[in-house]
């Protein structure tokens, strides 16, 4: 944990700082590229201001706390909580690390360090050098897992990967004639959408709209609609096909070199870019598929993708989360497997995960884990 000897954390400043992590949940979906920040502002044990990251490009959570108090000579005597270290350097808003300077508060207390290479331990640097005490790794991992997509983004240089499967109990996503519509019932498919709407993009390979003329919009729940990534070597999914519809923004990848100009014109005409990509194991290259959509900033993608595309991505190493979904159903060894092979020659070599969270919905399980590293 990374705190200041001279500047131990007190016995309240967890509960304060888990009202931060609320308060920062409500920009979900609409601060990416930024982090979600809450903030909250306690003067004699009572709060006197809160705020949170709204939107990107807005103003940040410690000025809209700082806003919100009603008299600002309190803020001399007060202590403010941030989940994510203040910053220090011009962007789209000035620094909150000179605003906390300037209105004279005297502690601060900060979840866990910004990764950001204009930050990077320069906001906290900033409060020291102007004599405010600061403790830092309250609540370090809640912070950190918060912010996950962000700490890799900046930490890895490539979006946060999510990959999501809908199965049988059994493990399988379709039945040995490829029916899978559908597997999960309807709270589960409403949940998806719902975690469309937080990811930045949602990715799919070409077989599985093929198969099922997915569309990889969210209907079922309102919030904003994600970049649509369509993994498509040789362009052989139907320009009228569903995720080419003005319903979102759609960027196919397809192989370098052998993406026909004619296609890439007439998906253009419908407003889709077309990005091209290297080869590799017999499929596009997923590490420069991932460091162009790093460079276009976005920060978390959610794969959906079928047998074939999941087990590239986990033998790739690229896979940070998993979604299983877990139908209380039975579609026997003749069914399509939720992954392809693995090369998993002896239990030792297993994949190990770590289970984070379960979930129900309907007669549905939803299991979250991560990799063990």
């Amino acid at each position: 944990m990374a705190t200041n000897p001279d500047a131990a954390a007190r016995p309240e400043d967890e509960g304060y700082m888990r009202r931060c992590l609320e308060l920062a949940k409500r920009g979900a979906g609409s601060v990416s590229p930024n982090p979600m920040v809450g903030s909250v502002i306690v003067h004699d044990g009572r709060v006197i201001g809160e705020g949170w990251h709204r939107q990107y490009g807005g103003p940040h959570a410690e000025v809209n706390a700082i806003a919100s108090v009603e008299d600002e000579t309190m803020l001399r005597y007060a202590t403010l909580y941030v989940n994510l270290e203040p910053c220090s350097h011009y962007g789209k808003t000035p620094p909150c690390a000179d605003l906390i300077v300037e209105k004279r508060i005297p502690r601060v207390v900060v979840g866990c360090l910004d990764p950001h290479e204009k930050v990077a331990g320069k906001g906290i640097a900033r409060l020291r050098e102007a004599g405010i005490e600061v403790t830092v790794g309250v609540l370090e991992a809640e912070s950190e897992r918060l912010n996950e997509a962000f700490m890799t983004s900046h930490r890895k240089g490539r979006p946060f990967v999510a990959l999501k499967t809908a199965q049988t109990l059994d493990g399988r996503i379709a039945t040995s004639l490829g029916g899978s519509k559908w597997i999960t019932g309807e709270e589960s498919r409403r949940e998806v959408h719902r975690l469309r709407c937080v990811y930045d993009a949602v990715m799919c390979g070409a077989s599985t709209v093929l198969a099922d003329n997915a569309e990889l919009t969210v209907r079922h729940c309102a919030g904003r609609q994600p970049l649509r990534v369509l993994l498509d070597r040789r362009l052989q999914v139907p320009v009228e096909t569903r995720i080419f519809n003005a319903e979102a923004k759609t960027l196919v990848f397809a192989l370098r070199d052998e993406a026909e100009e004619c296609l890439v014109s007439q998906l253009g005409a419908r407003g889709v870019e077309v990005a091209t990509v290297g080869e590799s194991g017999g499929g596009l290259d997923l590490s420069e598929v991932f460091a162009e959509l790093h460079k276009r900033r976005v920060l978390s993608v959610m794969v959906e993708g079928g047998s074939r595309l999941s087990a590239s991505m986990i033998r790739s190493g690229l896979v940070d989360k998993y979604y299983v979904f877990i139908a209380p159903k039975l579609f026997g060894g003749d069914g399509l497997a939720s992954f392809g092979p693995l090369d998993v020659t002896h239990p030792d070599y297993a994949i190990k995960l770590s289970f984070a969270g379960i979930e129900r919905f309907g007669e549905d399980i939803l299991l979250e884990a991560y990799p063990k590293h």
